[in-house]
């Protein structure tokens, strides 16, 4: 059969390089990318839906993408329903500033934050954990040994595209081979004098459940490069803190941010205890963070 001029529509579940690996009815197609993509600076990357071009003696060409929903640079991802924020209960101890910002960041792209907690035996965390199951966000907690918890998470995330996000070491690959079992998925110590896990995933790949749906794999980081997921402006951080929503517009100043402004709805909230106040605390952080690079960015065009 001839297969000059034939389109066929599919998911990229692998980018290494030039290559793309991308899932279509009948299988997985290994693919180049149109030289256009490359001068419009646009690099196709694991979730994005494509139409691949299928020619008699040639390899299988992505010749366009459609509009994505969402797009997280780095690690490259696009068109995520949700995002799986795996923290540990201890090695590494749970870090409310980067699970804030990371929240934050992903609230802002309209991608569902999901909170699951790893090495709960060890260490109860329930008391971190209910900070953000009272701000109404999902929780789950996950026995890595035995897989407690595993069966919960898939029914959860059954198909959607979703994407395990997490500091280095707190189990990812291991709940990867809960997920998937059969999958071996290289795990590593940690290591006791950096207090972080080894890297063990090397590169965004994503993996199809049977119900549908696919989960991505993706490379874990140190606390200082949270802000790679994204940036959001000074003014508008406030708008992904889901807390903050019934109180924003009735302060005293239509340009409050939240800070030492009299009259501030929201402070008045913190103090009250309705807000919490490790939340507002990230919150002032990512502002105070934001305005400098602000700042920098400002002087870089001077």
């Amino acid at each position: 059969m001839s297969l000059n001029g034939k389109y066929l529509q599919g998911i990229i579940t692998k980018a290494v390089g030039g290559s793309y690996d991308v899932a279509v009815p009948d299988g997985v197609l290994s693919c180049n990318a149109r030289g256009i993509f490359r001068k419009n600076k646009i690099s196709p990357c694991a979730g994005d839906r494509v139409s691949v071009l299928l020619e008699e003696n040639a390899v299988p060409l992505i010749c366009d993408i459609e509009e994505r929903k969402n797009h997280i640079i780095r690690p490259p991802l696009s068109n995520l329903d949700c995002a799986l924020i795996v923290s540990s209960a201890v090695d590494p101890a749970p870090n409310p500033l980067v699970t804030d910002k990371l929240i934050s960041i992903f609230e802002s792209k309209e991608i569902e934050p999901v909170l699951v907690f790893t090495k709960q035996d060890i260490q109860d965390c329930r008391d971190f954990a209910d900070i953000y199951r009272n701000c109404n966000f999902r929780v789950f907690y996950i026995d890595n040994r035995t897989g407690d918890g595993t069966a919960e998470i898939k029914d959860y995330i059954s198909g959607k595209l979703s994407a395990l996000i997490g500091n280095s070491g707190v189990g990812k690959s291991s709940l990867m081979n809960n997920l998937f079992p059969g999958m071996t998925r290289e795990t590593a110590e940690i290591s006791k004098k950096l207090g972080r896990g080894r890297h063990t995933t090397r590169q965004v790949e994503l993996f199809a459940f049977d119900g549908g749906g696919y989960i991505a794999d993706t490379p874990g980081f140190s606390a200082v490069e949270v802000s790679k997921y994204g940036f959001i402006p000074k003014n508008e951080i406030q708008f992904s803190f889901r807390e903050f929503s019934e109180y924003i517009g009735k302060c005293r100043f239509r340009d409050c941010v939240h800070l030492k402004e009299s009259g501030c709805a929201v402070t008045e909230a913190v103090r009250s205890g309705i807000i919490n106040q490790s939340r507002y605390q990230s919150y002032a952080r990512l502002v105070e963070e934001a305005g400098k690079l602000n700042e920098w960015e400002f002087k870089d065009k001077q």
